[in-house]
């Protein structure tokens, strides 16, 4: 039988952590953070972790000084998800952030397939042409489904040749990773407001941070030896804060950029999540959507997990 995994994804600033909560304690469940940002120890106001009366995991995964990779989460997720299966608890997967999610659902099998600089270093004086032939040759299939971006960007036809070559030296393992992939009954929810609303929830929870206290959790990274050019200080707020301790932003400028920065970073989710044609989105601003919400998991919902009175 397929495994059951609901997903709450969509923009930043929608309420989608106190939805998975609200739904947990009704359906039995556990949460999995899909945030990008989360997994960082110390790193609490900024990023916006959120506790509840459910567990919830996939916080303060690294010290904010580490870097941490897809396939990474991929592995912590996996392991997660069997946990709450095999306690007979339904996972929640929470969060905005799109390729971690992908990750989960359909399983990304070229995240660990290590770089080959060699290779690269090979195929850097080759021009498209002769770069798309070649992996034409290598793996038809992968080069017939490329649009024509793809076919005019080296990168992306290096990359591809990259992995072409190294799924045909390492098949055993290609096949061992397909076999291990769980089939998932998969349920959709995303939460998405119009524009203006956005807009006015960011701004309020970015004031919100900072008042919280936000410089002083930055300050307390920056002692602990945190640098700028980490990739956990490239997570929103705090990579605008450097603007503000170092290049002489002043507080009103600080906080308008980091107001834009996170009103950008919707657009780009927006686009990410309008390719799923599978999430059923809700506005929990109109009346009777969450009654809707809640009668759609319940249909989905099996009784294997139960369901809490």
């Amino acid at each position: 039988m397929d495994k059951k995994l609901l997903i709450v994804c969509g923009p930043t600033a929608t309420g989608k952590t106190k939805l998975g909560i609200f739904l947990a304690q009704k359906f039995n469940g556990e949460i999995i953070s899909a945030d990008s940002r989360q997994v960082y120890k110390f790193m609490d106001i900024g990023t916006g972790k959120e506790w509840g009366d459910v567990p919830i995991h996939g916080y303060d995964l690294v010290d904010p000084s580490s870097n941490f990779s897809v396939f990474e989460y991929l592995m912590f997720a996996r392991k997660t998800l069997d946990d709450i299966w095999k306690r007979g608890k339904l996972p929640i997967l929470v969060g905005g952030t799109g390729l971690y999610i992908k990750a989960v659902v359909e399983g990304i099998d070229t995240l660990n397939i290590p770089k080959n600089n060699d290779l690269r270093k090979s195929l850097e004086e080759k021009n498209v042409s002769e770069l798309y032939e070649k992996l034409a040759t290598l793996d038809s299939g992968k080069a017939a489904s490329m649009n024509i971006s793809d076919k005019n960007n080296p990168r992306r036809l290096i990359r591809a040749i990259e992995i072409a070559i190294w799924k045909i030296s390492n098949e055993q393992e290609v096949n061992k990773t397909k076999r291990n992939q769980v089939l998932l009954d998969t349920l959709y929810i995303g939460l998405n407001y119009p524009t203006d609303q956005i807009v006015s929830l960011i701004t309020t929870r970015v004031e919100k941070r900072i008042e919280q206290g936000f410089i002083d959790e930055v300050e307390d990274l920056l002692k602990m030896g945190v640098s700028w050019k980490m990739q956990s200080m490239n997570a929103l707020g705090y990579s605008e804060a450097e603007g503000f301790f170092k290049n002489g932003l002043t507080y009103e400028e600080f906080v308008e950029k980091w107001i834009e920065s996170e009103i950008n970073y919707v657009k780009r989710q927006l686009t990410w999540f309008k390719k799923e044609k599978q999430i059923n989105w809700f506005d929990l601003t109109k009346p009777n959507q969450l009654e809707k919400l809640e009668k759609l998991v319940e249909k989905w919902d099996n009784s294997s997990y139960g369901t809490k009175s």
